[in-house]
């Protein structure tokens, strides 16, 4: 016990979370589920392509379920998950995750295996999704206990997921064309189980949620959004993250048709293209922290987000010698990445700092339910749009209209910011 104690009390007042054990296993668990994230964003589509024949606008309905729960039920939950121990939340989605994916390459197997069976699978996957995100982003600061230390727990996660960006695609890629796409998420579950071991390994006593009196749902789920929307800092982080994520979505979507069915790329080439890419999103979470440490928060994030936007640009230039246009992709990708991972890092230590703990999991909802659901959106825009008018042409629209939102970000008083706001105490009871 007394390793334990040491180890919770240098975390939470170290120089580093190198030193917090509790925070170190969630880090590491989480890295791994990342990992397993990013395989499935890749097979799932794959695996309606190849193998169920889906069609340009199935494949765009396949990305809409994914993530539409968040559009739809994050808010809702968001209010549950401030009322009950995060933990428990995150041990039984992720368990419930490795059900749900483990079932598909089941159902492959038996020649059960159908688009309605995946797009209903698809959704589920999501439904466990937004209570696990919800609740891990909310859990963090009982882990690293100080706001100045949000900075490198943002960045640390950052790293986790930009890592899962990079190896994540190209294994995919790999298992897919080795094995057949439902195999690679047949492997894809067993990095859940190890999300599932690190919780239980954790010891930091969670607090329990403070009860309050005569609670009510819609009272609750207003607060929260009004929380985000009534101040400005919090309000414009969730409309540009809006924009972002649908452009990324729509572009993503948009190009593994335009490249699978027009241009002829190998799910090898799919892998080698956005993992490859995704060290952009690497390179961004490990210098984040260096950067806000040495540049101004708010022309660093305007810079970042910037990137993301404008990236989809080069795809459409795109243009010559097919190792031409790979590379052309590849720059695409890892500019969206790399400012993607440098303002990630950024926006999530914002919006903690400006959000007391019994507030963060409505706050968190409400983000959600803003960028997922732009992804969402961004995701059944594009089978549709390629549907109608071809992917290649789907993709100008996309990256014209991702470049008007720098507008946007000019006008965010989020641009303007020199350091990180004042931390936001927790209010008292009456």
């Amino acid at each position: 016990m007394s390793t334990t104690d040491s180890e919770q009390t240098a975390g939470a007042t170290g120089k580093s979370l190198w030193h917090n054990g509790d925070f170190m296993k969630f880090w590491v668990g989480e890295t791994v589920s990342l990992l397993g994230t990013q395989v499935t964003i890749l097979a799932l589509p794959l695996t309606a392509i190849h193998s169920l024949d889906a069609t340009d606008s199935q494949v765009g309905v396949l990305r809409f379920v994914q993530l539409a729960p968040y559009l739809g039920l994050a808010l809702i939950l968001g209010i549950w998950v401030d009322r009950v121990r995060r933990r428990q939340v995150m041990l039984w989605t992720n368990a419930a995750r490795m059900a749900l994916i483990g079932l598909i390459p089941l159902l492959y197997a038996l020649d059960q295996l159908t688009i309605p069976a995946l797009l209903v699978i698809a959704c589920l996957i999501g439904v466990a999704s937004v209570l696990f995100d919800l609740s891990w982003m909310s859990y963090v600061p009982t882990l690293v206990k100080k706001p100045e230390h949000y900075v490198e727990a943002s960045a640390k996660m950052g790293i986790s997921s930009s890592t899962a960006d990079v190896a994540g695609p190209g294994l995919a890629g790999l298992i897919v064309a080795w094995l057949s796409a439902p195999v690679a998420l047949a492997v894809q579950t067993g990095t859940y189980l190890v999300s599932v071991i690190s919780l239980l390994l954790i010891r930091t006593e969670e607090p329990k949620p403070v009860k309050q009196e005569d609670r009510h749902a819609f009272r609750e789920l207003k607060e929260g959004v009004v929380w985000v929307f009534g101040k400005p800092l919090l309000r414009w982080l969730a409309i540009i993250g809006f924009c972002c994520n649908f452009s990324m979505i729509t572009t993503w979507t948009m190009f593994l048709l335009y490249g699978t069915r027009a241009l002829g790329l190998s799910s090898e080439t799919l892998g080698l293209i956005f993992g490859t890419a995704s060290i952009g999103g690497l390179i961004g979470a490990v210098v984040s922290r260096r950067v806000v440490g040495r540049f101004p928060i708010g022309p660093t994030y305007f810079i970042a987000q910037s990137g993301l936007l404008l990236g989809p640009l080069l795809i459409v230039l795109a243009d010559g010698p097919r190792p031409l246009m790979i590379g052309m992709f590849i720059a695409s990708f890892f500019t969206t990445y790399l400012g993607l991972g440098i303002a990630g890092v950024i926006i999530v230590a914002v919006r903690q700092t400006l959000t007391p703990q019994s507030m963060m999991g409505r706050m968190t909802a409400s983000f959600r339910t803003l960028l997922f659901g732009g992804g969402a959106l961004g995701g059944l825009v594009a089978g549709l749009l390629a549907d109608a008018i071809g992917a290649r042409n789907a993709l100008v629209v996309a990256a014209a209209g991702s470049a008007v939102v720098v507008v946007g970000l000019i006008i965010s008083p989020v641009s303007r910011l020199r350091d990180m706001p004042e931390p936001v105490e927790e209010p008292t009871a009456a």
